[in-house]
Formats: structure tokens, C-alpha cells, sequence
């Protein structure tokens, strides 16, 4: 068998349960978050789909649901639906009760307490004579928002943006971190002194309300808010390059790189990097987290992914209030999720530190 690097911090890391056990959470998220719409029960766009008649209903509510179908045709794509949700124009009313007549539907909208019921009619024409098709009994898993929305689809949907946002920012803050990085600590001197100097200054902001400049002058939205937590995450992946840099330079096969002619590109880029990328993924994978929660954060104060769009940290800032209200799991549920894959992501960083310390 082959005792190559790779393979030996990877036989470590199998070792690891935590490790193992995170990176299997990790890439069930990666799967929920790319394929979201199908396997949410609710596959409408942004799972928007609203009834107020059964708002903060708690899991496990099931309801008869009568949906109306409109005349108005939205053509759409098998991936279109896949990755965007179905623009779906079709009415969902939850009932208590219907009756079928030779012309007719009459049903009972679904009403609780003192509430009165309100009785609707419909010709049998728009549902094709046939309307016993166009009612079932539709069961909410993780109950309803306050809205009365679908809270297991938009926990799903939400999935995305806390995902995707870690990937995005990671990426630019590899991009940025290890170029400065790199220039930093492969060339010293004055060059050195000055991305020293700007790390510091954009060290010592603290990072939301540099994130929160940043959105503002990007403006709010989806994009925006990705851009926005990767160019303040790079200070930290640019430290590291230019430390390891610093001490790497030294060593005789680099010597031997300049001896030969190389370019001081090819010696970073194919000489260098290669050989301290161990510090460099533990740290995106840190990373990985800390975006997960500035994301959250910003969402939470109104400022990230916005309205419609499904955001765990804007159903937290919607649903906060119900805590006190004996309905915390409107809050809870989101939070969960936010601290299991922050969780993982801390323990699979944890478990590569342990894989590929050369020490051990």
C-alpha cells in the first residue's frame, strides 16, 4: 500500500468519528441545499405559499387542503422547477368541511375558536367535475410560521443560503487572503510592511459592522450579502499564508527553484502553496462557520438575504417574540439548525487539524 501524505492524513481523518460523522452531515446539507425544491413538501417558489387561517401551527398539524387552479398557463423548465421552485398560480385554501352538490362545491374554510366559518361555493367546471381530486389531507411536519407557511420547506429552501454563503465566502477569502498572503510573505520589506499595515486596519473593525458597511454600500439582497462576508474573512487566510510563507521560503528545495530560473509565481504557486495547504483548509473551514453565522447574524437584523427568500436567521428575527408566547419552537427549530451545521463544520476543521499535523 501506498504511505503517501495524503493517504496517511486520510486513513487519520476515517479515524475520527466526529470528523467522519460531520462530513456526512456537511454533504447531506450540500445535497438538501442543491436539490431543495424537491424534497420539500412545499415546492413553490421561496416555499411562500401562505394561509393565514393556520399561522404558528405546531408540528405534526395536518389540515384538508382544497387547492383552486387558475386559468393563467406558466411554462417552466424540469430545471427551472428543480433549482427555482415552481411559479405556482394555483390557490391553496385550508377547509373544514366540504359538500358536493350536481353543480357545486360548498366548502367550510377552516376557522378556530370564536372565529365564525365562512362558507364558499365554487362550480364543479373549474375543477374539471371532478373535485374530490383537488382536495388532501396535507400534514405540516415542523408545523406553520406565522404566516402559515410550510415550516419544513423553508427550513429546507433555507439550507441554501447558509450553504451556498460559506462556499462563496470561503472562496473569495482564499482568492484574496492567499495573494496578499503570498506577496506579503514571499517578498518582506516595505511590500510586506504595507499589507501588514492594511491587515491591521481592516483587523481592528470589528467584522459585522465592517460585513454591515460593506451590504450597505453594496445594497441589500442575495449576492450582495455573499460578496459582503467574503471580503472581510480574508485578513485571517492572509496571516496564516504569510506566516507559513515567511518560514517556508527558506528550505533548500526553494532555494533550488531559484537556482534553476524559476519564476517567483511558479515557486509561490507550484512550489509553496502545495506544501502549507494543511493550515490553509483548516482555516476555510473555520471559516466556513464563522460566515454561516454572520450570515445569520445579518439576516437577523434585516440586512441579509431578504423577504421572500427563506433565511434561518430572518425566521429567528420573525419568530423570536413567540418564545415568551409558549411557541419557541418557531425560533428554536431555525437555531438548531444554525448551530448543528456550525457544529459540524468546527468538527470536521478540528478532525483535518488532528489529519494532517505531521506531528502525530
Amino acid at each position: 500500500m501506498s504511505n503517501s501524505l495524503t493517504q496517511l492524513a486520510l486513513k487519520k481523518f476515517k479515524k475520527s468519528r466526529s470528523g467522519l460523522f460531520s462530513f456526512l452531515y456537511i454533504a447531506l446539507c450540500g445535497i438538501i441545499a442543491v436539490f431543495a425544491y424537491l424534497f420539500a413538501p412545499d415546492n413553490s417558489s421561496n416555499a411562500n405559499q401562505m394561509h393565514l387561517e393556520i399561522h404558528s401551527k405546531k408540528p405534526g398539524f395536518s389540515v384538508q387542503m382544497l387547492t383552486i387552479p387558475t386559468q393563467e398557463i406558466n411554462e417552466q423548465s424540469f430545471f427551472t422547477k428543480l433549482f427555482f421552485g415552481n411559479q405556482n398560480t394555483n390557490i391553496e385554501v385550508p377547509i373544514s368541511d366540504y359538500k358536493i352538490t350536481n353543480t357545486h362545491l360548498e366548502i367550510i374554510q377552516f376557522s378556530e375558536g370564536s372565529i365564525a366559518k365562512q362558507t364558499k361555493t365554487y362550480p364543479l367546471s373549474i375543477f374539471n367535475n371532478k373535485p374530490r381530486n383537488y382536495i388532501q389531507q396535507k400534514q405540516f411536519i415542523l408545523g406553520t410560521d406565522k404566516y402559515g407557511r410550510d415550516m419544513l420547506s423553508r427550513m429546507l429552501i433555507g439550507t441554501r443560503i447558509s450553504f451556498f454563503i460559506g462556499f462563496i465566502a470561503v472562496f473569495i477569502s482564499l482568492v484574496i487572503g492567499i495573494t496578499i498572503g503570498s506577496i506579503a510573505g514571499y517578498f518582506g520589506g516595505k511590500i510586506d510592511a504595507f499589507i501588514m499595515w492594511l491587515i491591521n486596519i481592516t483587523w481592528s473593525i470589528p467584522t459585522l459592522l465592517l460585513v454591515i458597511a460593506i451590504t450597505l454600500a453594496l445594497g441589500k439582497g442575495f449576492w450582495q450579502v455573499f460578496v459582503a462576508v467574503g471580503l472581510t474573512m480574508w485578513v485571517e487566510v492572509a496571516r496564516v499564508v504569510r506566516g507559513q510563507i515567511m518560514s517556508t521560503k527558506e528550505q533548500q528545495y526553494v532555494e533550488a527553484a531559484k537556482a534553476l530560473g524559476f519564476s517567483n509565481k511558479r515557486i509561490i504557486f507550484k512550489h509553496i502553496l502545495p506544501n502549507i495547504m494543511a493550515p490553509i483548509i483548516v482555516i476555510s473551514a473555520a471559516n466556513f462557520a464563522a460566515a454561516i453565522l454572520i450570515e445569520s447574524g445579518l439576516s437577523f437584523l434585516g440586512i441579509g438575504a431578504q423577504p421572500p427568500t427563506p433565511s434561518w436567521g430572518a425566521m429567528i428575527k420573525d419568530h423570536y417574540s413567540y418564545i415568551i408566547l409558549g411557541k419557541a419552537y418557531l425560533a428554536v427549530i431555525p437555531g438548531l439548525a444554525i448551530m448543528s451545521l456550525v457544529m459540524a463544520f468546527m468538527l470536521i476543521g478540528n478532525a483535518l487539524r488532528d489529519a494532517l499535523d505531521v506531528r502525530n
